[in-house]
């Protein structure tokens, strides 16, 4: 394969609190490539939002990195972003040129004080250095190109620019995003949870907007979600988390039709089915065990059908080859280990 455009390698992130450090990303790794759409999926809780925030370098501040990197290779050459301050000129450029977020909600992600208008225009503005003209040209070439970046994101009212946040519907607000993190037209862009506000019609537009917005611009898309029906429709590649680390990757397809960790086989069983024979639900049995005291061994054990008392419970899986493009982090999975 060829080489990565962003390695995240054996990144961990702790939260220290009175209660004792939580351990949010505890050892992942995965990489991206040249125009692909990797999606990351689990339970909430697992660590998917602080990898997305780890990738940006925008870590909220109580939050410590205590081992890893995430390296961003460039045409000036590699950066790694976790070696880098939270405010380096370098992270602001990356930030402002290669790198792209749209939040989970962005109703709280839009200044409420700001028009959308201004909000995406600072963006621009931000991005193109090239814009050095006086400031009344500047500030109608920045609305002219806010202006267009709306209608391509299926917003034409021109009022849209002048309205805030809370003028426009959730549909509206989540294009208008779309529009803001795409106005750098960045190498990578993360959508962290992008759908959840939505209906089910919104969902797929916002979806198929944004696979538009990458095939235009030729980005690699990192997509953030605990929503399987949207990994199976967008994703190219899989990476399955739980409990802050990354137990199984593998490409769509091999995903769904040949799972190899428990984890999940036992996402994929609680789906409900709207072809073949009605069925009840098999939901993974157990509780997600708390973040101030994980379990040894394998994090997955205590709600595993799987589990080998002595082993499972002792050891910590490393992750191998599963298959053509797969990988899995699972004793049982080991060669010449116990079925």
């Amino acid at each position: 394969m060829a080489a990565p455009l962003l390695e995240v390698d054996d990144l961990q992130v702790v939260f220290p609190s009175k209660e004792g450090a939580v351990r949010a990303v505890n050892g992942v790794s995965f990489a991206l490539y040249r125009d692909e759409v990797l999606g990351i999926i689990g339970e909430s809780g697992c660590g998917k939002s602080v990898t997305a925030l780890a990738i940006l370098g925008i870590l909220p501040p109580a939050a410590r990195v205590t081992g890893g990197a995430v390296r961003y290779y460039r045409a000036g050459g590699m950066v790694t972003i976790t070696a880098e301050a939270r405010a380096s000129e370098t992270l602001k450029h990356i930030r402002r040129n290669d790198l792209s977020m749209i939040f989970q909600e962005p109703m709280t992600s839009f200044s409420p004080v700001h028009t959308i208008g201004n909000q995406i225009m600072e963006a621009i503005g931000m991005t193109d250095e090239s814009l050095r003209l006086p400031k009344r040209r500047r500030r109608r070439e920045l609305a002219e190109r806010a202006a267009a970046l709306l209608r391509r994101v299926g917003l034409t009212d021109p009022d849209i620019l002048t309205a805030y946040p809370h003028h426009l519907s959730g549909g509206m607000r989540q294009r208008a995003m779309i529009a803001m993190a795409v106005a750098c037209e960045p190498r990578i862009l993360i959508a962290d949870e992008p759908t959840t506000a939505l209906d089910v019609t919104l969902q797929a537009q916002a979806l198929n907007l944004m696979l538009e917005m990458r095939r235009s611009m030729g980005m690699a898309v990192i997509l953030v979600t605990h929503d399987l029906g949207v990994i199976a429709e967008v994703a190219e590649r899989v990476a399955v988390m739980y409990l802050g680390r990354v137990v199984e990757t593998a490409p769509v397809g091999a995903l769904f039709a040949r799972p190899q960790h428990p984890y999940t086989r036992a996402l994929l069983a609680s789906i409900p089915r709207l072809t073949g024979p009605i069925a009840a639900l098999e939901p993974i049995r157990g509780m997600v065990p708390s973040p101030y005291d994980l379990p040894s061994g394998c994090s997955f054990h205590t709600r595993c059908d799987e589990f080998a008392p002595g082993r499972c419970d002792r050891q910590t899986p490393a992750v191998v080859a599963a298959g053509a493009g797969q990988a899995v982090a699972c004793l049982r999975r080991v060669p010449g280990a116990a079925s």
